[in-house]
């Protein structure tokens, strides 16, 4: 090989590569991240062990998070990160009774929730600066019941689709 075609060659490696690696790195670090739903079967049906999710981490640096959105929990029962849906905000008055959920004493709509049970919960005030999270699957589901409200802190991430399996495919409202 010629001197030239080597010095080309790096040259397009550079003027490529290079800032394919830098894009990805930002929007890795800034935007989305991919993630593992690992935790039993706590979003059961609507999010299986071993799901491949799409996180997006935007939203929540103007937004807090809103009722109904799914969340990464970061270290959120023994240290591990936590599938969960927000169901309560700050200030509200949650309680929990056979799986079912009142806020402020109404009766929430969930038609994600599939199985009902599990321990019940308050009513409690979910203090400022946290949310209250639960898994649809309420029978088999470690969240704010067990943990307590969440810090804002500890959900920075909102799951916005699953790509893998890809016969499970979907967007998340």
């Amino acid at each position: 090989m010629h001197k030239r075609t080597i010095i080309k060659a790096l040259r397009e490696i550079i003027f490529s590569i290079v800032p394919a690696l830098l894009i990805a790195l930002f929007v890795n670090t800034f935007v989305t991240e991919a993630a593992v739903v690992e935790q039993g079967p706590s979003m059961q049906p609507n999010l299986y062990v071993g799901d491949r999710v799409m996180t997006e981490k935007v939203s929540y640096r103007f937004s807090e998070p809103a009722r109904g959105d799914i969340v990464i929990v970061e270290r959120g029962y023994k240290d591990v990160d936590l599938v969960k849906r927000v169901v309560a905000l700050p200030g509200e008055v949650v309680e929990v009774r056979g799986g079912h959920v009142l806020i402020n004493n109404e009766p929430l709509v969930e038609p994600y929730a599939q199985a009902f049970g599990g321990p019940n919960y308050g009513p409690a005030q979910v203090p400022d600066g946290t949310v209250f999270v639960l898994g649809d699957n309420r029978r088999l589901s470690h969240d704010s019941r067990v943990i307590g409200p969440v810090s804002l802190e500890a959900v920075n991430r909102r799951v916005i689709l699953v790509y893998w399996p890809l016969d499970e495919f979907k967007i998340l409202p």
